[in-house]
């Protein structure tokens, strides 16, 4: 007998509680996710939607993934409140500061992964975590960056076009009816980064709502990073 995976389900994993030391000495709250029974095959660092409109590690999709994609896919996924942000985790020390100190909070992230020696390191942003990593992904040992909903309203365009300069692998994943950044525009505002991959969803929003999104953001996510793991199981033993 199998259930069908969906909603805010958690299949087996690893999950452990972890602390991330800033440089400017904060303390931040997270956990890591890895596969129960596998080493595994890479790591997805993700980066959270706007704390000051309610974003924060447990935003559904960065839930979903840690909830599902070690079991799925063998990811590792590691997942944190920004300085200032509270989840049911508990509140990472210091104050939002628009993307400015938050380097430090990408920066002790990564520093956990090379601690840990997670392999393959991807930056997963949402939102303001997409600003996030287009302003300060280049500075770290990673696979490449996962942009969702980019809404491009703190990342230059100096920042933007950087990542035709690295052989980083870049995927952006753009709602046909977002908020923000739509496809057409997208495609002229990512054009700098000629070997980027820019995904147009049909039908998506910013926010990904429903079991459909969700299952189509986690697959692109997995086809980046791991795509031997496709097609992405829909259910699993009870």
């Amino acid at each position: 007998m199998t259930m069908e995976i969906r909603g805010p389900l958690e299949l087996p994993a690893l999950r452990e509680d972890i602390e991330l030391s800033t440089a400017d000495e904060l303390t931040l709250v997270g956990e890591l996710a890895l596969p129960q029974k596998t080493a595994p095959v890479a790591t997805l660092v993700t980066l959270h939607p706007l704390p000051t409109a309610g974003g924060f590690m447990d935003s559904h999709i960065l839930r979903k993934a840690a909830g599902r994609l070690p079991a799925l896919a063998d990811l590792a996924v590691l997942r944190f409140n920004t300085r200032g942000t509270t989840s049911q985790r508990g509140t990472s020390e210091g104050t939002f500061d628009g993307g400015a100190a938050e380097q430090f909070d990408v920066a002790a992230a990564m520093d956990f992964v090379r601690d840990r020696a997670l392999p393959r390191p991807w930056l997963l942003g949402w939102s303001f975590g997409t600003e996030l990593a287009l302003k300060y992904g280049r500075e770290h040992d990673i696979e490449g960056i996962i942009l969702l909903s980019p809404p491009l309203h703190r990342a230059t365009a100096a920042e933007v076009a950087a990542w035709a300069r690295t052989d980083h692998e870049v995927v952006i994943l753009v709602p046909e009816f977002d908020d923000y950044l739509r496809p057409a525009e997208a495609q002229d505002r990512f054009a700098g980064i000629p070997h980027a991959r820019l995904i147009a969803v049909e039908g998506g929003k910013h926010l990904w709502v429903g079991e459909s999104q969700t299952r189509r953001v986690l697959t692109e996510i997995v086809a980046a990073v791991n795509p031997v793991a496709l097609p992405l199981a829909t259910h699993w033993p009870r």
